[in-house]
């Protein structure tokens, strides 16, 4: 079934609307969608290597975008839909807590927390919600997400076939992999703000 699954995703990836899905996935993954774009933009990747960088860099223009609404989530609606948000991922307890650690450490609170498994939406709503500086914020989503997306696609670009080869003999443990950290992502947001 995983291999039918994983099959299918490769299929989605080489087709005509997976650039706009990968788009609408990088852009509600920063601001309300649990899952990553990387779930599309890996399959994508190696579907069509000659456009990984064209990939990444849709994820990472649709990524900031994304971004820029979860900021005006927090800022703007953080009483409403915010906290909403905020409860799904285990939040809504420790975010005031987390609001002084922002006030104090904001750049870095996004430059690190965009790089990792970390919800970025979590840290979008926050900054909107400190009300950090927003071209400061754009900035340092633009580096972050740029770095992750962009990484990922030049080792995707420059291993090909091998990581594809890879892939496909190992997909089951590494979709247990995959799940493991995605949780422990999810985890890590609960106990560390």
């Amino acid at each position: 079934m995983l291999k039918r699954l994983y099959n299918w995703i490769m299929a989605l990836a080489a087709g005509p609307r997976a650039e706009p899905a990968l788009a609408l996935v990088s852009f509600a993954e920063s601001s309300f969608f649990p899952l990553p774009p990387d779930i599309m933009l890996v399959p994508m990747c190696l579907a069509q290597r000659s456009r990984a960088f064209r990939f990444a860099a849709v994820c990472t223009i649709a990524s900031v975008l994304g971004g820029i609404l979860g900021y005006a989530i927090g800022y703007s609606l953080i009483e409403t839909v915010g906290k909403q948000i905020l409860e799904f991922y285990g939040q809504s307890g420790a975010f005031h807590e987390f609001q002084a650690k922002f006030a104090q450490y904001g750049l870095w609170i996004i430059l690190i927390k965009g790089l990792t498994p970390i919800p970025y939406k979590v840290v979008t709503i926050a900054s909107g919600a400190a009300a950090f500086d927003p071209l400061t914020f754009i900035a340092a989503s633009i580096v972050t997400r740029g770095v992750r997306f962009f990484a990922e696609a030049a080792l995707l670009w420059y291993f090909g076939e091998p990581i594809r080869e890879f892939l496909e003999k190992r997909l089951n443990i590494l979709t247990w992999i995959f799940l493991i950290v995605f949780v422990l992502g999810f985890a890590a947001v609960h106990y560390l703000f």
